[in-house]
């Protein structure tokens, strides 16, 4: 890995223009310590003391949009490997303190779903896992589609950090795993800003050049950022390139009040522990903003050159 693609931590917050000269032009990821210490959520949301509660009176019984796996723990992108169901969050808030009250030797919360209305998929999992269910992407804000916000109400718990100020955040988007969860490799087409309210997280991160290695979904597929390999077991008969896999990446441990800025483009893969509850920024980068599509076709060009 060259030195200057290596992850930064900063234990003290950037400025705006800090942010923008040393972190967001690098295209770099960095991890930003205690970015959310000072949020009410970070004090408040918290599972093992109440937060699970508070939650509940804020929320009530909106209706939010659930992903159902059928190959948990791991969620896949593509749409054979999941569906989202509507569920009202009070529903999720009882399958996460029956979690909370078992630990890990009771139920997995399929019980729950039964109660609920919600079938569990045919089983698929992975080493005999439950069948699991997250709140994978639920809007808190979203600019281009407010009909699609269903948590509004969590808003005033959450601050913008003073450096994204200045930005135009397209989303802010609500996190939350009832039970261990690992997302599939993919990458984002906006800059990212994952901000963990509670819990732990571990992020594998691969630069864009890495991508062959990683055989992307085909570009005009449902899923185009998403890896095609299983990282648990890649076959590499069928995918050799993926034998160099582990030496292009970098892991960072994410811990509650911690935030990590994955830049566009770069793969990640989130490992979350039990009862995590994250909120993620995600804005347009300055080269996207400002590349007009009428030079669409020089660029490509260019590229192709290179």
């Amino acid at each position: 890995m060259e030195s200057s693609l290596q992850i930064r931590s900063f234990e003290q917050l950037p400025s705006a223009m800090e942010f923008d000269s040393l972190i967001e032009s690098s295209n770099v990821p960095a991890v930003l310590k205690g970015c959310v210490n000072d949020w009410k959520a970070f004090s408040k949301w918290n599972p093992s003391t109440g937060g699970l509660d508070y939650l509940l009176e804020r929320v009530g019984s909106c209706v939010v949009e659930a992903m159902l796996s059928k190959s948990a723990p791991v969620f896949y992108g593509d749409l054979r490997s999941h569906e989202r169901v509507p569920l009202p969050f009070s529903d999720f808030i009882g399958i996460c303190k029956q979690r909370l009250q078992n630990g890990d030797d009771g139920p997995s919360g399929s019980f729950e779903l039964e109660k609920h209305g919600i079938a569990e998929p045919e089983s698929e999992s992975i080493d005999g896992a439950p069948q699991q269910i997250y709140l994978a992407q639920v809007p808190v804000m979203h600019t281009e589609n407010e009909d699609k916000v269903q948590l509004e109400t969590l808003r005033e718990d959450i601050h913008t950090p003073l450096f994204l100020e200045e930005k135009v955040v397209a989303s802010v988007n609500l996190w939350m795993n009832s039970a261990q969860a690992r997302s599939s490799t993919h990458y984002d087409p906006h800059h990212n800003l994952l901000c963990l309210v509670c819990g732990c997280k571990q992020v594998l991160l691969w630069p864009p050049s890495a991508s062959p290695m990683l055989y992307p979904m085909p570009l005009y597929g449902e899923a185009s950022n998403h890896s095609l390999l299983s990282l648990e077991n890649p076959d590499l008969s069928v995918y050799p390139r993926a034998k160099c896999l582990m030496e292009y990446s970098q892991k960072v441990i994410l811990h509650a009040g911690d935030a990590l800025f994955i830049p566009e483009g770069w793969f990640h893969q989130v490992d979350s522990d039990d009862l995590t509850i994250a909120v993620n920024f995600w804005w347009q980068s300055n080269i996207m903003s400002s590349m007009s599509e009428h030079m669409d076709a020089y660029y490509l060009r260019r590229i192709l050159k290179r």
